[in-house]
């Protein structure tokens, strides 16, 4: 069994957020020839890094929030859960959790939420949240054991931004920096948390012949298991560290297909790479920082976004895209 971190004290509640702020902007542009819509709101909530579809919900983190945003499908909000008590409305950088993706694990008995801290800057990111979406329980694990590992195993650097679930295996992404220009993948299963020193761990570098725009980070991940693609949020930003922000350039989203028959590669590129600005200039000064899977049709996947302006607000987006 495992055993909560204590010390912390987690609980949920409802919050009427009075002082939300935001724009609601709809409209339709022809890209490729094939009409797009995109639907955008801002939201007065820090550091929007991850993004989760569950039982016709989202939930949305921020890097330095204190809490978990549940919204409806029209991106209203309808509750928050608290994950860490503070006397600050987003908590110091210094010692900020840095939570940085969420996906959804299904188990024998329920479905939870899964929570990562980005592990790079110990102690305060080795982290990782469960949550059950329904009682709202909530329990803080230490991984160090895990991360470790991942630094062993050859990541240099680790920055873990992004999360999804595919059958079978939970995959991160590693996310490099102008300094370190290498992007990640690693796979493991469900149950790492029980087993951190001896799960089996595969590493796979993204490899991309696109850089006319300089380094891109891959900043989130999700998965389309009806056409079995893997999803990469990808952004450009000028800093040379895993710790530091830097300027906002460019966000795109990277397509992998058939992901499932790709898990044991050494390397891995994307089959197509989209310029989010190209579909909507909205995105521009945005960081796209997470994408989810809302529902796909025959030949379309429709996608939530979340973006962090590094203005204290985050913006989240639906957008469809072509499989």
């Amino acid at each position: 069994m495992l055993s909560p971190i204590t010390g912390l004290m987690l609980k949920t509640k409802f919050t009427n957020f009075k002082s939300l702020v935001y724009s609601f902007i709809i409209f339709s542009i022809s890209c490729n020839s094939n009409k797009v819509e995109v639907e955008i709101k801002q939201l007065s909530y820090p550091s929007g890094s991850g993004i989760e579809f569950y039982n016709e919900r989202f939930y949305l983190i921020g890097d330095d929030a204190t809490s978990l945003l549940q919204l409806d499908k029209n991106f209203n909000i309808t509750d928050s859960i608290i994950l860490i008590d503070s006397l600050h409305g987003r908590i110091p950088k210094e010692t900020k959790p840095d939570l940085e993706g969420i996906t959804v694990i299904n188990e024998k008995e329920n479905s939870r939420l899964l929570i990562i801290g980005s592990g790079s800057l110990k102690p305060y990111r080795n982290i990782v949240c469960l949550i059950d979406p329904v009682t709202k329980q909530t329990s803080v694990f230490r991984v160090d054991s895990f991360y470790q590992r991942l630094s062993n195993e050859g990541l240099e650097i680790l920055n873990l931004e992004g999360i999804c679930a595919i059958p079978g295996y939970i995959i991160f992404n590693n996310r490099g920096n102008k300094a370190y220009q290498k992007n990640y993948l690693i796979l493991t299963q469900n149950d790492f948390l029980n087993n951190q020193s001896t799960i089996p761990v595969y590493i796979i570098q993204i490899n991309t012949k696109e850089d006319t725009a300089g380094f891109k980070g891959v900043s989130g991940l999700a998965y389309a298991p009806g056409s079995d693609k893997l999803i990469l949020t990808v952004s450009t930003e000028d800093t040379r560290s895993a710790y530091e922000d830097g300027t906002i350039g460019k966000s795109y989203l990277w397509i992998i297909d058939n992901i499932s028959a790709k898990i044991k590669n050494d390397t891995i590129s994307p089959n197509r790479i989209i310029d989010l600005e190209t579909i909507d200039r909205r995105f521009s000064g945005e960081k796209v920082e997470s994408a989810c899977v809302i529902s796909e049709k025959e030949n379309t996947i429709f996608l939530a976004l979340t973006a962090d302006n590094d203005k204290g607000n985050s913006t989240v987006f639906k957008i469809s895209i072509l499989k």
